[in-house]
């Protein structure tokens, strides 16, 4: 498979009626009437845009919430215990059951008591709806059981522990032993939404998570191109399987490592190459983060992840240290309603901003953060447009941006997010998304639904039927 194709009759930067020719996994040639004998592909006067980039993801996690059972939408710890005692009912004896999306509806927060009193018969884990946090019922702990354990493992007064396991992934996936959920049907459903490559963002991810990556690129499980955060060092593959992205930081505000500590990580990222991202959600995170980056000095792809809570008075220092913004506007959508509820009035219009960025000279890009979001680019660039909540409540109207910006948001290159968009020209490698119409009509309605065909190294990685 070279990658040759000829795609008649689209729409390229603009243009209408144009052919593009591929090669060798990259665009050769466009022009009106090109000739040739390589495979052709109508594209019906569609529109052909450089593939999509999800910047923030989190694959296992994603393929994992398939066989999850789902509890975001449990209005109380009542409902949710009803949700949870009937998928138990439906597993086979000793399989574990594992719940994700879990907020404190009402009530004290959970822990291993708690979730007893729901299932105590099966080993079960629920996973709270920020991803930070597993709470471990009495039959999990059981199995999960032995020393040493992290710090993230909270223990009662008497040292006992909670069942809530806070931050260690990587320590609750090493005990477990599971084998990884497949990233197929993961990598099916980003390519019918036109996505080409994603950034995955976990910073878990070290040398053994590389290897499961790795292993899927090569069984053909996953086909878009991947960048990989880690907490630490990981080692670029000979085969160029997948590039190695920053090394990520995490923040939660109630646990602040110490400065120098993520001074120092930032310092060892640009010594080896590499650059920083570090997760801020809350804006005493974002202070942190912007201090620890003017002791290390910042460097131009260091990156802000969420980013949400930015008061005005931060964009300028985002600025001045050039500073990049993977924010989640599909969060405006998804989560609106329960900011509107929960967060502080003197926060709300500072919620996940993007024209403010924009307007003070930040570089913005944009993820899904899936699975705490849909992986679905469209959907998040509809949120960037309208700034309004699933419930049709209106948050932070004044960070709206226009739609070809929002589709800017996902067009920036891996090392370069939230920079020139990439275009459709000669010598650019081939990872292209047609769609059904010209781009006005696709600007005017963000949804996937526009999505003809995804195309990666030309190859056609997704095709509507």
């Amino acid at each position: 498979m070279t990658g040759d194709l000829l795609i008649r009759n689209v729409e390229v930067e603009g243009l209408p009626g144009l052919d593009v020719r591929l090669a060798g996994g990259r665009i050769v040639e466009i022009g009106a009437r090109l000739r040739g004998r390589e495979p052709d592909l109508d594209g019906e006067g569609g529109a052909l845009l450089p593939g999509l980039i999800d910047h923030h993801i989190h694959l296992f996690a994603l393929a994992a919430q398939s066989a999850s059972v789902r509890l975001d939408r449990a209005a109380s710890a009542q409902a949710m215990a009803r949700v949870l005692r009937a998928a138990a009912a439906g597993l086979p004896q000793g399989e574990w059951l594992r719940g994700v999306g879990y907020r404190e509806a009402d009530g004290e927060p959970m822990d291993r008591y708690a979730l007893d009193a729901i299932v105590a018969d099966r080993p079960t884990r629920v996973q709270h709806r920020t991803g930070g946090l597993w709470i471990l019922n009495s039959a999990a702990l059981a199995l999960v059981a032995g020393e040493p354990t992290p710090p993230g493992v909270e223990r009662d007064a008497s040292g006992q522990p909670t069942g809530r396991i806070w931050r260690a992934d990587d320590w609750l996936r090493s005990r477990l032993a599971q084998a990884p959920p497949s990233l197929a049907g993961v990598s099916a459903d980003l390519a019918r939404r036109g996505v080409t490559g994603v950034t995955d963002t976990s910073v878990t991810n070290d040398q053994a998570q590389a290897g499961l990556f790795a292993a899927a690129i090569a069984a053909c499980g996953w086909r878009q191109r991947l960048s990989l955060m880690s907490g630490g060092a990981v080692a670029a593959p000979t085969d160029g399987a997948f590039r190695v992205g920053p090394v990520k930081v995490m923040l939660d505000d109630d646990r602040l490592p110490d400065l120098d500590l993520v001074g120092d990580t930032i310092a060892r990222a640009h010594g080896s190459g590499r650059r920083a991202a570090v997760h801020c959600v809350t804006a005493g995170e974002l202070a942190f983060a912007l201090a620890a980056f003017r002791m290390a000095g910042a460097r131009p792809g260091d990156r802000i992840e969420h980013g949400g809570v930015i008061h005005p008075a931060a964009m300028a220092e985002l600025a001045a240290l050039d500073l990049t913004v993977v924010t989640q506007p599909g969060f405006v959508a998804e989560h609106g309603d329960r900011y509107l509820a929960e967060v502080d009035p003197a926060d709300v219009d500072h919620l996940y901003p993007c024209a403010s960025l924009i307007r003070a000279g930040v570089k913005v890009a944009g993820g899904s953060d899936a699975p705490y979001a849909q992986a679905d680019p469209w959907s998040a660039m509809a949120a960037a447009v309208s700034r309004t909540t699933r419930g049709g409540r209106p948050l932070g109207l004044d960070e709206r941006i226009s739609p070809r910006a929002a589709l800017n948001l996902f067009l920036g290159d891996f090392d370069d997010p939230g920079g020139p968009a990439r275009s459709v020209t000669v010598g650019v490698p081939a990872d292209l998304c047609l769609t059904r119409g010209p781009l006005r009509a696709v600007l005017t309605d963000p949804r996937e639904s526009w999505v003809a065909a995804t195309l990666v190294g030309g190859q056609p990685i997704y095709r509507a039927s």
